[in-house]
């Protein structure tokens, strides 16, 4: 097997669709059939079988697969370890990036980071926090920038904390919040288990929720069309946004806060491009950008 036949088990497992697979490999579906088959006869076992328009991996073919993402990693970091042996910083970065922080302070980071090390290519996959830990896991990437706890053996740096806050069209009290609707968060356990204990410290009865989105965005929108109140970090927050804000404190004056961290390896930073890179987010406020 080659690095186009890892590319081809690691894409045809991950879309479960053929010719979406070829669509990736730049190949047409028969060429794409016809190297599976050359594969199966190289090994004398079956890969994948088909029922209707699905496809479903043999164990001997999900084996190959674990085998073809771990050549694609070792075969990247060689090439890393190649590039990282000249004089000049160079080599493909690659960044996993919870989707807010992507969206609101990542573009003129990298851009900056480019013009000191030009010659640096940079992968960024986005998504929520747990997707981003996961890739990181798994050597898909090799910085992690993550909103909220995540248990991480290896090395982590503090980037930002940031104040929750309770926003509504209106001023409102404390509370009254139990008979007031809520537009809910749902996509974060963390953020929520933080908002609960906050919540229950106060009221017995549970929130009024009515309404469940998937972005912070959404719940700004509807609070500003005077739909409910909603609870969100600092960073969906701008001074001149026409709501009542309030910021959350815990009985003990404590307040309640949202954690941006930024994870890694030590092994990692041998590379120039990634220690370049970690150092370079170490010596920002990434609040001021």
């Amino acid at each position: 097997m080659n690095e186009k036949d890892y590319l081809m088990l690691k894409y045809i497992y991950e879309v479960q669709n053929l010719t979406k697979a070829a669509e990736l490999l730049y190949i047409t579906p028969p060429a794409l059939t016809y190297r599976l088959q050359q594969l199966e006869k190289e090994f004398g076992v079956s890969i994948l079988t088909k029922n209707g328009r699905s496809i479903e991996f043999t164990p001997e073919g999900r084996y190959l697969v674990q085998y073809a993402k771990k050549a694609l990693i070792d075969l990247r970091k060689t090439k890393d370890h190649m590039l990282n042996m000249g004089s000049e910083v160079q080599g493909t970065l690659r960044l996993g990036v919870s989707r807010v922080i992507a969206h609101y302070k990542l573009p003129p980071i990298l851009k900056e980071f480019l013009n000191l090390y030009p010659k640096v290519e940079i992968n960024v996959n986005t998504g929520i926090s747990d997707e981003v830990y996961d890739l990181l896991r798994s050597n898909e990437v090799q910085v992690g920038i993550v909103r909220g706890s995540y248990t991480w053996s290896e090395q982590k740096h503090l980037l930002k904390e940031e104040g929750v806050y309770i926003i509504s069209k209106n001023p409102l009290r404390i509370e009254d919040l139990p008979i007031i609707p809520r537009i809910n968060y749902r996509n974060s356990t963390d953020f929520n288990e933080e908002i609960n204990n906050w919540w229950y410290e106060r009221f017995t009865d549970p929130p009024l929720i009515n309404m469940q989105v998937d972005t912070f965005e959404i719940c700004k929108e509807m609070v500003k069309n005077e739909l409910g109140y909603a609870i969100i970090p600092q960073i969906f927050l701008y001074e001149d946004d026409p709501l009542y804000k309030e910021e959350l404190i815990t009985r003990n004056g404590t307040a309640v806060t949202m954690k941006t961290w930024m994870l890694y390896r030590e092994s990692s930073t041998h590379l120039a491009m990634v220690g370049k890179f970690v150092n370079h987010l170490k010596s920002l406020d990434i609040m001021e950008y």
